[in-house]
This record gives structure tokens, C-alpha cells and sequence, in this order.
């Protein structure tokens, strides 16, 4: 199985997040990360599972390094019928749009006909918890979950 890590950051802590899901199932697939930022929505595969890292920046938007990837989805609306992900944000629920930036991708994913596997994974920088703690259990139970 061929599984991408596509990850949009603003400080570097999705990239992190990224660089930890590869870490914990590089022995059992064949994976690998990229910025959204340098990924074209038209490189989008079906015979590709993809984890999507992102988080919230400002005011419930979309880091930068994300918004050239979600732009290019919206512009050229391209069919991902057949195309699965699963999604983890990061954010502080002190705010009240915590995790948006993930909402919007896996939203915009969907709507174009990509299938969502699993609950959206969730880091919450209030709780205290390191986000790679939590992603990585999560990454391995959306795996065994295919």
C-alpha cells in the first residue's frame, strides 16, 4: 500500500505531525510527506491513501502553506472519486474555531467525491498533550482499519 502525508503548517507543528506518522508506519508501508504547498491537486491518486495534516491559523483558516493546494481543488474541481484520506487537526480549543483547517480540507476533499476514512483526528494545544502522542496511535488505527 502507497500512503502520502500531505501536511499545511504555518509554524511547523503539522510538519512535525507529518514527520511522526512516517516515523510509525514507515516498517509496515511504503510512505512519505510533502508540504501541501508543494503538492498539485492534480497529483491526487486513487491507488494512494492519504493522511492529511493540517491546522488552524488566525481565524479559523487555513494555514499558508495549505491554501495553494485547497485553491487549486476549488479551481480546477477535480473528480476524487475512488480517493480515500483520513484527516488530523491541529488546534486550541481555547478558540472557537478550533481545528477549522482541518474541517475545510476534509469538507472540500468530500465534496469533490473523496471518501473520509475513519473520525477526524484531533489535537486540542490546550490539553497538555504532545500532537505526535496523539496522532500516531490514531494514524495506526485508520491503517488497520483498511
Amino acid at each position: 500500500m502507497n500512503i502520502h502525508v500531505l501536511y499545511g503548517t504555518e509554524t511547523g507543528n503539522a510538519e512535525m505531525v507529518a514527520d511522526d506518522i512516517v516515523d510509525a508506519l514507515s516498517g509496515d508501508v511504503s510512505i512519505e510527506s510533502t508540504d501541501m504547498s508543494k503538492f498539485s491537486a492534480s497529483d491526487l491518486s486513487p491507488d494512494v491513501f492519504y493522511f492529511i495534516v493540517c491546522s488552524t491559523y488566525g481565524d479559523g483558516e487555513l494555514p499558508h502553506s495549505a491554501q495553494p493546494f485547497f485553491e487549486a481543488l476549488n479551481s480546477e474541481q477535480p473528480n476524487l472519486s475512488g480517493l480515500k484520506f483520513a484527516v488530523f487537526g491541529l488546534g486550541d480549543s481555547f478558540y472557537e474555531t478550533f481545528n477549522r483547517g482541518s474541517e475545510i480540507i476534509a469538507q472540500t476533499l468530500t465534496q469533490l467525491g473523496a471518501e473520509q476514512v475513519g473520525e477526524r483526528g484531533m489535537h486540542d494545544a490546550s490539553a497538555g498533550q504532545l500532537p505526535g502522542d496523539i496522532a500516531m496511535p490514531w494514524a495506526k488505527a485508520v491503517l488497520s482499519g483498511l
